[in-house]
């Protein structure tokens, strides 16, 4: 995803559009509003920057933007930490000589990989850049009803396969949160075009996308709850945990944890018996 100046304007303009001034804490300027938010002047108000100059932030006309300038407009926006790098990232780009190459084969952090071979009790799956299944376990597989195959696209799945929609019990956050992830994957690598090609073929396929990426939101992975409805062992519920390899910039291990003695801790030994795969990786 191209990181240039017309992103940068869009993420601005949603984030004002989301603020009102009395969320913000100064009284309306005077005259009719045509915006839901902000105004252009007002947002420029408190961040104490010029009416002008902001206006050429949001026409993607202004070449140059110091990080006081960013700060001041984070905090105006009331912008969250994961926000505020967004900001930073689509401001200021990395110059091609500190990028991470993103084009290499993505192979499966050794350790990840020993940590994941003795997790047969929950499911676990290591996940890569573009959300990509770099490996799992049967569990994972299991639970989902998908092989999950190493070069599975998480989005993809969540998407395109019925599966998802039929097993996550809220799907519509889950599937929220991956376009969040991606939003934010490809503002910190603009120089991905396999993602960039990801991304643009779910806007194609499925509306939701298309309609979530507009609003512009951006998150991290991150631990949370998950409900899923498998039709064998019912409703299951977990308590996704991540550890981040430390070696490995952008491979992280998601792990499905069980309250000892539940429902669900009873229910995996059932869904294990039915699943004979051992851990499945291949470098992608």
């Amino acid at each position: 995803m191209v990181s240039d100046r017309s992103q940068l304007a869009a993420f601005l303009r949603s984030r004002r559009d989301r603020l009102t001034p009395r969320q913000a804490g100064i009284a309306p300027l005077p005259g009719e509003r045509r915006v839901p938010g902000l105004r252009r002047e007002e947002l420029a108000l408190l961040a104490g920057i010029s009416a002008d100059y902001y206006s050429r932030l949001e026409q993607g006309r202004q070449a140059n933007i110091s990080r006081e300038v960013l700060d001041a407009l984070a905090r105006a926006l009331r912008l969250s930490d994961v926000e505020r790098g967004h900001l930073y990232d689509l401001a200021t780009p990395r110059s091609p000589r500190s990028r991470v190459p993103v084009d290499r084969t993505q192979r499966p952090d050794p350790g990840m990989l020993r940590v994941l071979s003795t997790l047969d009790h929950v499911p676990a799956v290591l996940i890569g850049r573009r959300g990509i299944v770099l490996a799992r376990n049967a569990l994972f597989s299991a639970v989902y009803g998908h092989s999950m195959d190493p070069g599975t696209s998480w989005a993809h799945f969540l998407f395109l396969h019925p599966e998802a929609r039929a097993r996550i019990d809220d799907w519509e956050g889950c599937a929220r949160a991956a376009v969040a992830g991606l939003r934010r994957e490809a503002a910190r690598h603009p120089q991905d075009r396999r993602l960039k090609r990801d991304i643009d073929e779910l806007r194609r396929a499925d509306p939701d996308v298309e309609r979530w990426w507009d609003e512009h939101r951006v998150g991290e992975y991150s631990s949370g709850y998950r409900r899923i409805r498998h039709p064998v062992a019912g409703n299951l519920d977990f308590d996704v945990e991540l550890v981040v390899a430390p070696q490995e910039a952008g491979q992280h291990l998601v792990i499905y944890t069980v309250e000892a003695h539940s429902r669900t801790a009873r229910a995996l030994p059932l869904l294990a018996a039915l699943r004979s795969d051992q851990v499945e990786m291949q470098p992608i």
